[in-house]
């Protein structure tokens, strides 16, 4: 038997749903212990929209069930054997919580659906309709699924099935090597010398050093570099198993590496903090010709932050860590257009994935003098926002 806010909780979903309104509604602590979570999404098969559960089980394995718009009973048991259920619309999100006690909670569930009462009085369409997605479409990736490398890293099984828990690590790769294809025509033509710094597990080593070898047939020099001894020897091994003879894993600080060739390309996912900075500067050191750059967490200025202006978000830490975010990187990115690179933030995957969803994309200019006024006044504009911000000069590095 459903409880008041269970009910409450029940006809916002369907309403939602069948207002095209629903992003997701997520089932977690699950009566099934096998169960680890359920989302349900809107789709559309063979033209009639459903709503369509996803169930992630604790072997890794998932399920998919369709069910009906209007399927008041099957709902009705989603929520009564889920101890907390996040539904997520475009007019705003709502929370039902079970406690240990058997006490139950819907947070924000007035409120949205105020939201959507006051679009039905005012006679207008929602802000933002959600457009159902569809499982007869099969999005053209880069990859397979069924290449040598995937297989070996674990994201794809030996029949090129990638694994249920390795779908969102396969769109990311697959949307970097897209990254990587946008910016192939600022590459040289002959051989190419590129490098991934904090390279970790390697995933882009990999996929980058397979679509310019194995794709694109080059010629290529290919150096991983991190501090993990054990992650070096596993990449080592994976990379000479597939023979990639110019692929290579080096164990070192990243700060200390350096080589005499020219590098083409220096590549980077989600290096902490400041090392994703090292990075930075390692590959304009290098007068690298391409640099994509993904970073992580960020923390330096979150501890630095000492600004009275700004107190007013400061005083907030989701919005303290939001705004040092985005302050970081765009400092980052104002630092290589004053060392002569064409800048861009790109989106790397749904924010919903991950936050950590943002490309810093560099791309050298030709004939850029280091000595310019104008490269001069970026570098400053950058020291001066800093200064601002944290009372602090910038650390070198």
């Amino acid at each position: 038997m459903l409880d008041t806010g269970a009910i409450a909780l029940r006809d916002l979903l369907l309403s939602a749903a069948e207002k095209q309104i629903i992003k997701k509604a997520v089932f977690s602590k699950c009566a099934d212990k096998e169960i680890k979570k359920a989302v349900l999404t809107l789709k559309t098969i063979s033209g009639k929209e459903i709503l369509q559960l996803e169930s992630f089980y604790a072997d890794n394995k998932a399920k998919h069930r369709n069910i009906e718009l209007m399927d008041v009973e099957t709902i009705s048991a989603l929520i009564e054997g889920s101890g907390q259920i996040n539904l997520i619309t475009t007019l705003g999100d709502c929370e039902y919580k079970v406690s240990k006690s058997g006490n139950s909670v819907l947070i924000g569930g007035d409120k949205l659906s105020r939201a959507i009462k006051n679009t039905d009085d005012l006679g207008i369409e929602p802000i933002k309709r959600v457009v159902p997605g569809s499982n007869n479409k099969k999005k053209n990736y880069i990859l397979s699924g069924d290449e040598p490398f995937l297989k070996l890293l674990e994201v794809s099984d030996k029949n090129g099935r990638v694994y249920d828990k390795k779908q969102a690590k396969f769109r990311q790769i697959n949307r970097f090597l897209e990254l990587v294809r946008d910016v192939e025509k600022n590459l040289p033509d002959g051989d190419l010398r590129i490098c991934d710094l904090c390279c970790g597990k390697s995933y882009l080593s990999f996929a980058v050093y397979h679509y310019f070898a194995v794709i694109k047939g080059r010629r290529v020099k290919m150096t991983g570099v991190d501090l993990k001894r054990d992650v070096i020897e596993y990449c080592s091994s994976v990379a000479e198993k597939l023979g990639f003879d110019g692929l290579e894993f080096l164990c070192g600080d990243v700060s200390l590496y350096d080589t005499d060739e020219h590098v083409n390309m220096v590549v980077s996912l989600h290096a902490c903090d400041i090392a994703t900075d090292i990075v930075l500067a390692k590959a304009v050191e290098w007068d690298a010709d391409v640099i994509l750059s993904t970073p992580c967490c960020h923390h330096e200025m979150n501890r630095l932050l000492d600004c009275e202006s700004l107190s007013f978000i400061a005083d907030y830490s989701m919005l303290k860590q939001k705004l040092c975010d985005a302050a970081t990187d765009a400092l980052r990115l104002k630092l290589l257009e004053a060392n002569g690179y064409d800048t861009a933030a790109l989106e790397l995957i749904d924010p919903e994935e991950t936050p950590k969803n943002i490309m810093l994309r560099g791309i050298k200019k030709h004939n850029f003098d280091k000595n310019s006024d104008k490269a001069r006044a970026l570098y400053r504009e950058y020291t001066d926002i800093y200064r601002f911000l944290t009372g602090k000069e910038p650390q070198k590095r």
